[in-house]
């Protein structure tokens, strides 16, 4: 397992609008029971509020103009595996294909929302290379090793600020094994229960609205420890039963942005159709956690609203969407992060940076694609590494 060092970057009170006049970033490794520390602080940016509010309003326009669609991407299937299980509902067979369009979208948006995302990042690492911030990034530069795996947790209460794409700091190019992460200002370890039932193989639950680019996830090859099950459309009981199945989840995987979409209708707290409010959803998610559940990934409208409301549950870690993203593309992106954290058995966080890497090969299609992921972490419980799954609780973290 490769060695990983944490940095943990407290912003405390203030927001983008009045600034952050107290930041401390502690420096964790394996090596010491104690963290160093380091002290600073951050200026006004309302220019950053702005600039996302534009990123955001353009994205949404090609996602408008990309959900009517003509045009197909290819995705690369990974190779199946000698353990799968059928979709609990039936659909009718879908082509492996991504079909987006070109309808709605014009090189005018393309090209002002690529020349946005380069302002956005210009003035993100402007900001962070304000005076007031400079001796925490110089410590951390002085103390760092470019070759070690590093885990960047920012935390804070401002929804502003986490929703910007902190992976876009100019630190993250020179410290490539770097991935980052955001959380509450408060959080806490649930008590370590051992699953109700006592099972060998990582239980992966996957559930998907009725669309039509529904595509099952392939499993991975030579992996004969993993058991992949689908629940297709699922009635409100349905969903509900599976989650609190006593057998556990070790992660699930939410992937729906159909109009009528699950993850749709609990974002926003109401229901449609069959579809669950939040606190039934939060219900049921904690009796999944009861028995065993890890990671929860959620492609779904509004992502950062929908993981602010669960990270009450204390989920060791909640890998959202900032903006929707097509279902296919999500489902690749879920099968690469399996491929690198279950077949290379690299940590939750390198897993997640390199699937979202793999995002900028569809960006000439539906840009913006890699800015999407964003690990919501808890840090008072260490992300969870494949050998440490089968229902086995979390270690607690020394942070």
């Amino acid at each position: 397992m490769r060695k990983t060092r944490s940095v943990v970057i407290n912003l405390g009170s203030g927001d983008l609008h009045q600034g952050f006049p107290r930041v401390v970033a502690q420096l964790w490794s394996a090596d010491y029971f104690l963290p160093e520390q380091f002290v600073g602080s951050l200026p006004a940016a309302p220019e950053l509020v702005e600039l996302y509010e534009q990123w955001q309003s353009i994205y949404q326009h090609i996602w408008d103009g990309h959900i009517s669609t003509s045009r197909t991407i290819q995705l690369k299937q990974l190779p199946s595996s000698n353990t799968r299980q059928e979709p609990l509902r039936s659909t009718s067979e879908e082509d492996d294909e991504l079909e987006i369009a070109a309808s709605g979208i014009t090189n005018v948006s393309i090209v002002g929302f690529e020349e946005l995302c380069q302002k956005l990042h210009q003035n993100i690492n402007n900001w962070l290379k304000s005076f007031e911030f400079l001796n925490i990034e110089r410590q951390l530069r002085s103390t760092l090793d470019p070759t070690e795996a590093l885990q960047v947790i920012v935390e804070t209460d401002d929804e502003s600020l986490r929703r910007l794409p902190w992976h876009r700091w100019d630190l993250f190019s020179d410290y490539p094994l770097a991935e980052t992460s955001v959380s509450r200002l408060e959080y806490k370890r649930q008590p370590l229960k051992q699953p109700l039932v006592t099972r060998s193989q990582v239980r992966i639950l996957v559930i998907q609205g009725l669309s039509q680019d529904i595509v099952e996830i392939d499993s991975l090859q030579g992996l004969e420890e993993i058991e992949v099950v689908y629940l297709i459309d699922p009635t409100n009981a349905e969903l509900t039963t599976l989650l609190e199945h006593p057998q556990g989840w070790d992660i699930v995987f939410f992937n729906d942005c159909s109009g009528q979409s699950l993850a749709n209708t609990i974002s926003h707290g109401h229901k449609i159709g069959n579809g669950l409010t939040m606190e039934q959803l939060q219900s049921t998610l904690k009796a999944a956690m009861d028995n065993g559940l890890k990671v929860a990934f959620f492609n779904s409208y509004d992502g950062m609203a929908l993981a602010s409301a669960l990270e009450k549950l204390h989920i060791p870690s909640i890998v959202v969407m900032r903006e929707p993203l097509p279902n296919s593309i999500a489902q690749a992106f879920f099968q690469h992060f399996l491929s690198a954290f279950a077949v290379e058995q690299l940590s939750l966080y390198l897993a997640v940076q390199q699937a979202r890497r793999k995002l900028q090969g569809v960006e000439d299609e539906f840009p913006g694609a890699s800015w999407l992921p964003v690990i919501c972490t808890n840090p008072a419980v260490e992300p969870p590494h494949w050998s440490q799954l089968a229902g086995f609780p979390c270690p607690i973290s020394s942070k």
